[in-house]
């Protein structure tokens, strides 16, 4: 059995799910959405307390691995229609900078050239201070994604701190050289 699977979801007020053959649309406030499930594999109930629960038609090992995944990928769904994920960046570094213009994120970060990223469009970007970034969508994938790229133009370096990090994400410093 997973543990995770037999877990039930709580659908919020201001979500409304509705199941159409292999697709449940999940509309909140931040977004609407489109899960594909198979429905060959799992039967999927809304109860009048508001709760939705997956369960597999038959029990194997493959099946018991997908039944959970299925169930954590409805549970952040509906956390992001409803709430949104965010994720923020620091920036560490002489000169870092961060500013948006137009539909793009300029990123200063000690290179001859200014980087441009372009904003996906389900995602949104505030830079609150010159260093901090904030990321805020209703698909964590989707935010985790963008993090994740923007992290990858100038990434942490052990001996001075100097890069992008996510708040709260612990660089392991090293020692310099000896004389």
């Amino acid at each position: 059995m997973s543990k995770i699977g037999k877990k039930k979801i709580l659908i919020p007020k201001e979500v409304n799910i509705s199941i159409n053959g292999d697709n449940l649309d999940i509309k909140g406030p931040y977004g609407n959405k489109k899960i594909n499930l198979d429905t060959k594999l799992f039967e999927v109930n809304i109860n009048e307390n508001k709760e939705l629960s997956i369960k597999p038609k038959r029990k194997n090992d493959d099946i018991k691995k997908m039944w959970g995944m299925n169930r954590s990928l409805l549970n952040n769904t509906i956390i992001g229609v409803n709430k949104g994920f965010v994720k923020t960046l620091e920036m560490t570094g002489v000169g870092y900078k961060a500013a948006i213009k137009d539909s793009s994120l300029n990123l200063q970060l000690g290179y001859s050239h200014v980087i441009d990223f372009e904003i996906p469009k389900h995602v949104k970007i505030i830079v609150e201070k010159q260093t901090t970034i904030k990321i805020n969508g209703f698909d964590k994938q989707q935010v985790g994604m963008v993090a994740s790229k923007i992290k990858i133009f100038r990434p942490s370096e052990p001996y001075k701190g100097k890069g992008i990090k996510e708040k709260g994400e612990y660089v392991v410093r090293k020692e310099g050289k000896k004389k």
